[in-house]
């Protein structure tokens, strides 16, 4: 007997999405995590001073009351992983991942709280323990699966990701965590944390200004001539091998000669200038490759196209070649940004500053929130700049 063909009301989903009951592995295998760090990792930390270890707090010592409302967006997690695979079980995860950030963030900031008020000493800390981050990963994953699943546009994705943390900045800024021992650092050196943003993005941008005006035209040569090819890329992979450190030592001594021979110049073995040299000497790769790849990219007959054109050489490059190789390029300069971001921590050794002299100062004193205080600034900033030029990557290359 012949089967009925399926209509256009009626879509063939593939047998494979429907076997057994779970219907979101990724989600599934997420609780599984969620659920053995719930119970095997100590959610908060408490100590009698900055300096000393804590003592973990498990989460279900937390759980006391009417706090039992944070398990809601959990509890809508697991469920997710049963409901079939629509649209509206995606935007039911996001969601309830933005309910589990809050409700977690709120509940150590309620109980940092709580344990100030009651405690003998003021110097009393209470920090988040390693269960709290893992758990708030496991959320942002959860919520970064369901906008993949959704397929949304790259600008779109990126408002909406930006929206799950909207709760938790809302907390922040009422200062529902001001408790905390990571907001205490801040509030002790929120002077140091401004002046060391500034001077953190003032290194990435100085050291994107010459890798730019150097690695596009070694790019372009590159392409040009196939012969530089080979030679140009073996440095420049060469010089990735480099320890940082080690490269910021290299960079030490000539540059303080320089700086003994002409002082009007201003320069020394540590500072700014070794420090954007020795950036800019990573970032050179991505920039040169992503320009060598986007220039081989371009159709050859829309080069052909504009030679029959009349255009010359230098029009072919700035008005053809260059426009349909930017996508590409820009994806090198995200590249390389979010490495610039990263490496600038390690340039506060030579005296660059910057966050990394917050975070190394954490380390030499042992404190680990003011670690983190140095940290969490330079994460955050990798994601906000990965998004914004992931979305301009996919904005050009939408654009004919």
């Amino acid at each position: 007997m012949a089967l009925p063909l399926p209509t256009s009301a009626a879509p063939v989903v593939p047998p494979a999405a429907h076997t057994g009951w779970i219907r979101n592995r990724v989600l599934f295998s997420l609780i599984v995590i969620g659920l053995w760090v719930a119970f095997g990792m100590a959610f908060l930390t408490q100590a009698p001073n900055r300096l000393v270890s804590g003592v973990g707090i498990p989460l279900g010592e937390l759980l006391t009351g009417a706090r039992w409302w944070v398990l809601l967006p959990a509890a809508i997690l697991a469920a997710a992983v049963l409901l079939p695979a629509a649209r509206a079980t995606h935007w039911l995860v996001v969601l309830a991942a933005a309910a589990g950030l809050f409700s977690w963030v709120w509940l150590a900031g309620a109980q940092a709280r709580w344990a100030m008020e009651t405690a003998e000493s003021p110097l009393l800390r209470t920090s988040f323990g390693g269960g709290f981050w893992v758990l708030v990963v496991l959320y942002a994953l959860a919520a970064a699966d369901a906008l993949q699943r959704l397929g949304l546009h790259a600008a779109l994705r990126t408002v909406v990701g930006t929206s799950v943390a909207l709760p938790v900045v809302v907390l922040l800024f009422q200062g529902h965590l001001d408790a905390l021992s990571l907001f205490k650092e801040y509030a002790n050196r929120q002077d140091v944390f401004q002046s060391a943003l500034y001077r953190h993005i003032q290194i990435v941008l100085t050291t994107l200004v010459p890798t730019l005006l150097v690695g596009v035209p070694l790019g372009v040569a590159a392409f040009r001539r196939p012969g530089l090819e080979v030679p140009v890329f073996g440095v420049l992979n060469l010089v990735q091998t480099v320890p940082s450190i080690a490269m910021f030592g290299l960079l030490m001594a000539p540059l303080a000669a320089l700086g003994g021979w002409w002082p009007g110049l201003g320069i020394s073995g540590i500072g700014l200038v070794p420090a954007v040299i020795a950036l800019a000497l990573y970032s050179l790769l991505p920039v040169v490759h992503s320009t060598v790849a986007g220039l081989r990219q371009v159709p050859s007959a829309a080069v052909e196209a504009a030679t029959g054109m009349g255009m010359t050489q230098r029009q072919i490059f700035w008005r053809v070649e260059l426009p349909l190789a930017l996508p590409l390029l820009v994806s090198g300069i995200r590249t390389t940004t979010v490495q610039a971001i990263g490496l600038a921590v390690v340039a506060a050794l030579i005296g660059a500053g910057g966050f990394g002299a917050i975070m190394f100062q954490g380390l030499l004193s042992s404190a680990l929130d003011l670690v983190l205080l140095g940290v969490l600034p330079v994460v955050g900033l990798a994601v906000v700049v990965d998004a914004l030029f992931q979305s301009l990557s996919v904005f050009l290359r939408a654009t004919p």
